[in-house]
């Protein structure tokens, strides 16, 4: 028999049906505040205070999750020599990566966006938020239960991330070097996490330059169809 309880929507006081005309609006404005998003690789040393990215974390929180365990850990990086310990740990992968241990189809599809193994943002941007995806926890700090469904729910928390960091006005880098494993040795995260995104996070150069492949998005009749 369930133990569940419940809450009233009600009663928290978190809903509002919008009518037609003001929900299609909103959606609107959501979406061409998202296609203003655009990926870079070049990066400000300016700062960003850290209430920022405490708010965007903090949204990020909200995501929904499997059994409502939150099975994500950001490890938020601003200092300089952390920062450069994670370059070259990342960049000794993407050298062995671009150096052979990636196939030929991969390096062709990359060829358009024009990466190599420097990656001097992981440096030169204010932050860097690694996010690990947690094997175990719960729905309490301290809990050790299994967790389930954590890519999908680590996912969509990255991506209510990006979103927000897109909102407070950042640009935004997703990195993933494989292996990423040196991720738990500089952050002195335990073996029960795995590595899930590197996220570089700051103000763009002013001549910060968007791959043209990278504008490409596939129109709406070739990514949904109503049923």
């Amino acid at each position: 028999m369930s133990d569940a309880k419940f809450t009233t929507l009600d009663a928290l006081g978190h809903f509002n049906r919008l009518d037609d005309t003001e929900a299609f609006e909103r959606s609107d404005i959501f979406l061409e505040a998202m296609k203003t998003r655009h990926t870079v690789r070049e990066f400000s040393s300016d700062p960003v205070p850290l209430e920022i990215m405490e708010r965007c974390i903090a949204a990020a929180g909200l995501a929904p999750s499997g059994a409502n365990h939150q099975p994500w850990f950001f490890g938020l990086v601003c200092d300089p020599d952390v920062k450069r310990e994670i370059r070259l740990a990342a960049e000794e992968e993407e050298r062995a990566f671009y150096g052979g241990r990636a196939g030929d189809e991969w390096l062709d599809a990359l060829a358009p966006i024009g990466t190599d193994a420097e990656k001097p943002f992981l440096e030169k941007a204010p932050w860097l938020i690694a996010v690990f995806a947690q094997r175990r926890g719960g729905v309490e700090a301290g809990m050790d239960k299994k967790n389930y469904y954590i890519n999908e729910s680590v996912g969509i928390a990255s991506g209510f991330l990006i979103a927000a960091l897109h909102q407070a006005g950042l640009s935004v880098l997703t990195h993933t070097p494989k292996p990423m494993g040196f991720l738990n040795e500089k952050l002195g995260r335990p073996a029960t996490e795995k590595p899930f995104l590197l996220i570089v996070a700051g103000y763009p150069v002013a001549e910060a330059k968007v791959p043209q492949h990278a504008l490409r998005k596939k129109p709406l009749s070739d990514i949904m169809k109503v049923y």
